[in-house]
């Protein structure tokens, strides 16, 4: 039930946030990146080890982080002379929130799993 409840509570993103986030994701390297970053969990992922593991040019790598921080997906802090980028899995959840928000009308077969799914996904943040 605390699932249920927290899919409800969930439904404060509006849809220009919405396509923001979804626009930044609909790239192969943003995606790439964004998935790699939801892995690494709360801790997160200095910006060389996500080129190297990406094989992806830095200069490409911090526009794309540019463009996923700019829709509100990821954070970043400094750490000595390296920047850690984090995922932000409350912008994630509220997202996927919205996309499933009238989901099936309500039937609860169909939505308790799915917000299941998004509760289970609440790492502590740490960037």
């Amino acid at each position: 039930m605390r699932a249920l409840r927290y899919f409800y509570i969930s439904r404060n993103m509006k849809s220009k946030q919405a396509i923001s986030a979804l626009s930044a994701l609909a790239h192969d390297g943003r995606l790439a990146a964004f998935r790699l970053l939801i892995k690494a969990g709360p801790e997160g992922m200095a910006q060389g080890d996500l080129a190297a593991r990406l094989k992806m040019p830095p200069s490409s790598l911090s526009t794309n982080l540019m463009l996923l921080a700019n829709a509100g997906l990821v954070s970043s802090r400094r750490d000595g002379r390296s920047i850690i980028y984090c995922a932000d899995y409350r912008a994630m959840r509220d997202l996927l929130g919205f996309l499933i928000e009238d989901c099936c009308n309500g039937s609860s077969e169909i939505c308790v799993p799915l917000a299941s799914t998004l509760a289970s996904c609440a790492p502590e943040r740490r960037c």
